[in-house]
């Protein structure tokens, strides 16, 4: 039984979404940094969606944490924004950072769509 003012221990699938999305901020915030160092080779539209996904990863999470009713429409965003991420970094398939964040983004979505048909 839980204290008044508690909550309930978070269900393990929202705790794989919550960790997933922390992961995918992580490697989105290295890979903006690994673009920066490339110079004039990183193109603007993955800049952009990895600047897009990093904070929505990080917004996502944030939610869940504090039990938002709004979580479920923030996983689904989440998804979209980690599926574009996704294929963005897909356009340097040879860059191995750009291809771990694909990866990252493609499991965080892949977590954030089972998220959204939840009951949260």
């Amino acid at each position: 039984m839980t204290q008044p003012g508690t909550m309930a221990p978070m269900p393990q699938q929202m705790q794989d979404c919550v960790d997933a999305c922390m992961n995918c901020h992580t490697i989105c915030e290295e890979t903006m940094s690994s673009c920066m160092q490339m110079g004039g080779q990183a193109q603007m539209q993955i800049m952009r969606a990895l600047m897009d996904c990093s904070e929505m990863t990080r917004m996502c999470a944030d939610m869940m944490m504090r039990r938002s009713p709004l979580s479920a429409e923030m996983c689904a965003l989440c998804a979209r924004a980690c599926d574009m991420c996704a294929e963005a970094c897909m356009a340097m398939p040879d860059d191995q950072q750009m291809m771990r964040c694909a990866e990252a983004c493609r499991r965080c979505a892949e977590t954030c769509r089972a998220m959204a048909g939840a009951t949260m």
